[in-house]
């Protein structure tokens, strides 16, 4: 049984990840840690606010983490000084920090790091990189909930990069020059131009525009429900164990 810790457990997703990880046969749940809300229940587990504690009580072989840009990365170096291996979905860690955590964990130990477990979203990244090799004009929209804590989204930053890494030139991108209002044309990342989009009643969304000679192209990707992300979390919990040092992207695990 792979023993599993859920940081921020009392959350929208750690909730969703408490439950999914609970109907699975060859893993359990072994502690739920959530400072803001030490007392409560999520699933058959009382909330816990020490980590250090938790991980020294419970022993665990996993710990997920769905929390805030602020809090994941002393949450990781706890885990993994621990030896304990990271699934991190808390997005708006740069790659620096990711790099300097992954020192920290004792050889066998891995750090991953996904910014998007939905299935569909990994999808969308790859074609929109494929996409990007004959039509290099491309802008992204990426469109969020409300209280979304980092902007834009880490799925928009690895579209971004994943994009910039297989076009073989960067087209003009007109209209940053003669913007009437401020940041119109978005965030400039890589070289792609980034528009994120806050407001209730959305969950995770983001469309990759391309435009060519009398054609546009868009790839699309919606999850209307957190459940979406559940199948990716379950795969990165049971294929952690198998690899070392920092891992990002959940389709390096699902290419093995």
């Amino acid at each position: 049984m792979i023993r599993v810790i859920v940081s921020g457990a009392a959350g929208r997703m750690g909730s969703e990840v408490v439950s999914a990880l609970s109907t699975e046969t060859d893993m359990i749940v072994v502690a739920a840690v959530d400072p803001r809300h030490t007392g409560e229940t999520v699933g058959d587990l009382t909330v816990v606010s020490d980590l250090t504690a938790a991980i020294d009580r419970t022993k665990p072989d996993v710990m997920v983490d769905f929390t805030h840009p602020s809090v994941v990365a002393l949450n990781a170096r706890v885990a993994l000084e621990a030896g304990v291996d990271c699934v991190i979905g808390t997005t708006g860690l740069a790659t620096e920090v990711l790099e300097e955590l992954a020192t920290v964990a004792p050889e066998g130990t891995c750090l991953f790091v996904a910014p998007n477990f939905a299935i569909g979203a990994v999808l969308m990244m790859r074609f929109a990189a494929e996409a990007a090799r004959f039509m290099p004009h491309v802008e992204i929209i990426e469109l969020h909930h409300d209280r979304k804590a980092d902007a834009p989204s880490g799925t928009a930053l690895r579209t971004a990069g994943l994009i910039a890494a297989a076009r073989s030139s960067v087209p003009d991108a007109p209209g940053r020059e003669t913007e009437v209002a401020e940041g119109a044309r978005g965030a400039l990342v890589d070289d792609v131009s980034i528009h994120s989009v806050r407001l209730p009643g959305l969950v995770a969304h983001q469309e990759v525009l391309f435009g060519g000679q009398g054609q546009t192209l868009t790839i699309r990707h919606d999850s209307i429900d957190r459940t979406s992300f559940m199948p990716g979390v379950v795969l990165a919990v049971r294929e952690v164990g198998k690899h070392s040092g920092l891992v990002v992207g959940l389709e390096r695990l699902m290419d093995e």
